[in-house]
């Protein structure tokens, strides 16, 4: 009996990666899990481009948004669903634009910390840009050559990683036939379409969304807040600024932000590129019905 396949979907934000995960699970009678980084949030549906139809994804609305969430955790979570699901001989989709993820579950990355400690995290946000540089340099003069001194969340992250005692995450990922496709779009039409999703993300209720969101209790630095666009729109229902100026100021963001993507997915490892949704669809389609 072969092995159940495994099929990562990547892309610039604004490709078309869910239409083609969720055709690609429709045909292979696939379960799909998220491999965005703030499509775990819950409320946050508008602004991620979180599916409309979940009863087939595993990985969504799995946090508050004033909750930390990061790689180490989502690769213990996926890696157990895939666990599961090899044992049951089901073909997975793995979807999301948070390349990071997915290279470090299916790469199989071994330096991986658990979730940091609250404490140690809340002693090493007191401290200046340079008692942290002061610290790193004297803990760990090699890490800290790698590591930006001039960016505090970064000399921090590596002072914190040198301070605690924790060890690094443990897991694995079964023997599933693995396909890593990508559908990236020309600039030029990446983005037109992120224009246009941007415009219907407002159309569609996203200023509502955010103010519901501030409505309860969560605000701009909280971690979900960290998604394109919210804290954009958090800062102009507060200060009743211009929504015209306000979705050039997120289109832009975007449009810089699938540029950086693009550049990521180079360096995939066995990514298979395509321009089009349906040229992928059918290409993957024929080779994993052979």
């Amino acid at each position: 009996m072969s092995a159940p396949s495994l099929f990562a979907v990547m892309g610039p934000t604004a490709s078309g990666k869910s239409k083609l995960a969720e055709s690609l699970a429709a045909h292979f009678e696939a379960r799909i899990i998220n491999a965005d980084a703030f499509q775990v949030y819950r409320g946050m549906d508008i602004g991620t481009a979180k599916p409309i139809e979940r009863q087939n994804y595993d990985l969504l609305d799995i946090r508050n948004p004033d909750e930390d969430f990061g790689v180490g955790e989502y690769v213990v979570m996926a890696a157990k669903l895939l666990h599961t699901y090899f044992l049951e001989g089901r073909n997975v989709v793995i979807c999301g634009g948070t390349g990071l993820y997915i290279r470090a579950l299916l790469e199989e990355y071994k330096d991986l910390m658990p979730s940091p400690d609250p404490e140690l995290r809340k002693k090493l946000a007191g401290i200046s840009l340079d008692d942290a540089v002061r610290d790193l340099l004297h803990i760990a003069p090699i890490i800290a050559q790698s590591v930006d001194l001039k960016n505090e969340v970064r000399v921090k992250r590596a002072l914190e990683r040198q301070l605690s005692d924790q060890v690094p995450i443990q897991f694995s990922v079964p023997a599933f036939t693995v396909r890593k496709v990508a559908i990236i779009p020309t600039s030029e039409l990446s983005s037109a379409k992120i224009k246009q999703r941007t415009k219907e993300m407002f159309q569609n209720g996203w200023v509502t969304e955010v103010k519901t969101l501030l409505d309860n209790g969560y605000k701009s630095g909280n971690p979900g807040f960290r998604a394109l666009g919210y804290e954009a729109i958090a800062e102009y229902i507060q200060e009743s600024g211009n929504e015209e100026g306000l979705i050039e100021r997120i289109e832009g963001d975007t449009v810089k932000y699938a540029k950086r993507q693009r550049t990521w997915l180079r360096a995939e490892p066995n990514l298979v590129v395509y321009s089009e949704v349906s040229e992928a669809l059918e290409s993957t389609v024929t080779l994993f019905s052979k």
